[in-house]
């Protein structure tokens, strides 16, 4: 470790200079990108009665961890880029080279600060994202009017059972405690919808099936409703066909993703896609580790020749692959064509090399 950091205050120096200047642009590019969010969605919040101030505000709340957890990485590349380009045009890297440090030993602060920003926005992803996502799913699902209550609460979930068809303005809980709310249920014949039952509120039913109150159906033939209050419907609908419906894995925590993973293939149920982005929760924050790496190019070779704007070019364009390669990856892993586990990280590693191949020519 000493031989590493041969400098502890140059190490905490750059270090500080590359968080410092990660966060500036963090911050300045969060406050453009939430402005133009509101320019498309405000009308839509606000076109709904008795929406408000306190409405946007909600939504900015809840919009804004995401926009951060998207754009952190390459927030982190910028600032390496203007960290590194400040070092080399006041010639601080020549002083460090001609000290005896090698290009690793120069970008070694900024991989561990970058190691460490890692964990913040794991932990951030798992604590605060993964809630306001679920959030704000379920509030732009309903059309920006009430927000279902219930952590847990699914908005507009479809079930298909035979030949019928089973719609729940919200599904909260599990299992034998899945509650239904805003039921309705399309039963057809002979491929015609026949009658339409509906009712404000439904449990599972201790033998199997689906106990609602309030019920109503409505004949289409002969354009009757006639009200049947307390009835048991659905004998063949389990509760997971309503819970495990519409997995939302950017809603999920780590743990959370993979009980529900868990629950599908027991069910039976293909799981590649939510497997794909169980593993990029994880490699998704690592990526800010790779940012200094694939920026390094424009720390070396010297200010006055010239090619410093190009070599800030090269490193930015670095940056950029990796992004698109991440999310090829992650929509092949969705469809399917990519395991789990390449999807997720086979992008990371790639780059990693890439990476390590740019710093040692640049470095020879």
């Amino acid at each position: 470790m000493p031989s590493f950091f041969p400098s502890r205050t140059l190490a905490l120096y750059m270090g500080k200079m590359f968080v410092i200047r990660s966060f500036a642009v963090l911050a300045l590019l969060l406050l453009i990108l939430q402005m133009l969010d509101l320019l498309s969605e405000s009308d839509k919040i606000l076109g709904v009665k008795g929406n408000g101030q306190h409405e946007i505000l909600t939504y900015v709340g809840l919009r804004l961890p995401q926009l951060a957890q998207r754009f952190l990485p390459f927030c982190v590349l910028l600032g390496t880029l203007i960290t590194l380009v400040t070092l080399n045009q006041n010639s601080e890297v020549v002083s460090m080279k001609a000290a005896g440090l090698s290009a690793h030993q120069v970008l070694a602060p900024l991989i561990v600060a970058s190691l460490a920003i890692a964990v913040l926005s794991f932990t951030f992803n798992e604590r605060i994202v993964t809630r306001s996502s679920a959030t704000l799913d379920r509030w732009q699902a309903v059309n920006y009017g009430k927000l279902p209550s219930g952590d847990e609460a699914q908005s507009n979930v479809w079930v298909r059972a035979g030949d019928d068809l089973v719609h729940a303005d919200t599904v909260s809980g599990h299992g034998n405690a899945t509650v239904l709310t805003g039921i309705e249920i399309f039963t057809r014949k002979g491929g015609e919808l026949a009658e339409i039952l509906r009712a404000p509120h439904g449990t599972a039913a201790p033998g199997g099936g689906w106990a609602i109150t309030g019920a109503s159906i409505f004949d289409v033939g002969p354009g009757t409703i006639r009200q049947m209050g307390a009835i048991t419907v659905g004998k063949n609908i389990r509760s997971d066909q309503f819970t495990l419906s519409n997995v939302d894995g950017a809603g999920l925590s780590l743990l959370q993703l993979n009980t529900a993973i868990d629950e599908l293939e027991a069910a039976g149920r293909p799981v590649a896609a939510l497997q794909s982005i169980l593993w990029h929760k994880i490699s998704g924050p690592l990526s800010t580790v790779l940012m200094p790496l694939l920026g390094a190019v424009a720390a070396f070779g010297l200010a006055r020749s010239g090619a410093l704007f190009v070599r800030a070019v090269i490193g930015m364009g670095l940056g950029f692959a990796y992004f698109v390669a991440d999310n090829f990856g992650l929509a092949m892993g969705n469809l399917g064509a990519y395991p789990p586990l390449l999807a997720a990280w086979g992008p990371f590693f790639l780059f990693l090399l890439i990476g390590e191949a740019v710093l040692i020519r640049t470095e020879e």
